[in-house]
């Protein structure tokens, strides 16, 4: 009987497994916005496979799959530059096979900037999915002439400023006080001289700031209210609230916008990889990409979907961006290792200032 039983536990937990590793359940951590109910619904009348979603960010996604060295989800969402140091160090992710992704409806420029970005000894680890910018949301009727990073310590619009302490703050100051913080990588003491004399910066015009945004909510919250002129941002905030108001809209710094991808990235210790592949092909598939960029207007990769975006979304990319601008987007690249934690003091320094 002893025997029976094992046997049968043995069974029954082969069975779940096949059946988790098959249709089963998908566990995916992303960023809210990026897995639309009615696409979820979509992949399980296709597949059979139940999407659970958990919204997350950079910080608290990459702490949760270092605390369980790559466990609890199938699939990821971080933002390509996060990916490299942390791949290195702690070893969280499982390398992308591509002959299992649809390439050919991906921008081969976008494909080509994660599997660079993201690389680890030959190994890639990342597939692009959305990307965007980071620039300035302008009251444009009450702040007219700002157009760049260096309008955040402007007094002319003391207490009509705000953006969010993190580290886009630091490289898009870094940028418009006329230094290139990406050039700087490969030293990291002098990384460390740049990012302190941003912080100092940023704690002497504290002053004229409003107060710090910390959410999407937040930041559209304040420039709806009529409350901030001039907010460091995301385009598609700024579009949001355009529609709304039209005196405000999303702006390129004339420094240059802060270019981001964020991908998808397999975790480890992934229960239901092939679930995992599935979902990335089906997401990115035109209509359904162009779903998401309609819904959230954060701008996909998937090379044929702008067939089937709304003119409205079309509309505002026109705005927004003449050549030049995109020209001129910096795009984040890998942060190398101890880096993060210069940044992080910085900040910490900047908000305990008085």
């Amino acid at each position: 009987m002893k025997k029976l039983a094992i046997s049968s536990v043995a069974i029954a937990t082969l069975l779940a497994g096949s059946l988790y590793a098959g249709n089963g359940v998908l566990r995916l951590i992303t960023w809210k916005g990026y897995a639309p109910k009615a696409l979820v619904k979509k992949f399980k009348k296709e597949t059979g496979i139940t999407v659970k979603v958990t919204y997350s960010n950079n910080e608290e996604m990459i702490a949760k799959l270092r605390a369980t060295r790559g466990g609890g989800f199938d699939l990821a969402q971080p933002s390509v530059d996060r990916i490299r140091f942390v791949q290195k160090r702690f070893h969280i992710y499982h390398p992308i096979d591509y002959s299992k992704i649809n390439t050919s409806q991906i921008t081969k420029s976008m494909v080509a900037a994660a599997k660079k970005i993201s690389g680890v000894d030959g190994k890639v680890y990342s597939v692009p999915y959305i990307y965007g910018t980071t620039g300035l949301i302008i009251n444009k009727k009450m702040a007219p002439g700002a157009n760049d990073w260096s309008d955040l310590w402007n007094p002319k619009y003391a207490g009509h400023i705000s953006y969010r302490l993190k580290r886009p703050i630091l490289i898009g100051a870094a940028f418009g006080m006329g230094y290139n913080p990406f050039a700087l990588y490969g030293n990291k003491a002098a990384y460390k001289k740049l990012i302190d004399k941003v912080a100092k910066k940023l704690i002497a015009s504290k002053k004229y700031v409003k107060t710090y945004w910390t959410s999407g909510d937040t930041q559209k919250g304040l420039v709806d209210s009529g409350d901030v002129w001039v907010e460091s941002g995301w385009d598609a905030i700024g579009w949001q609230v355009h529609d709304k108001n039209p005196n405000i809209d999303f702006v390129c710094p004339k420094s240059g916008a802060l270019g981001w991808i964020d991908t998808f990235a397999i975790p480890a210790k992934s229960k239901n990889i092939e679930a995992a592949y599935k979902w990335i092909n089906f997401i990115l598939q035109p209509k359904n990409a162009a779903y998401v960029t309609n819904k959230s207007s954060y701008m996909t990769v998937s090379k044929d979907a702008p067939k089937y975006l709304d003119k409205k979304i079309k509309a505002n990319f026109k705005r927004s961006y003449s050549k030049a601008d995109i020209d001129n987007i910096k795009w984040y690249d890998a942060l190398p290792s101890g880096f993060a934690s210069i940044e992080a003091k910085a900040l910490d320094r900047i908000k305990a200032a008085e």
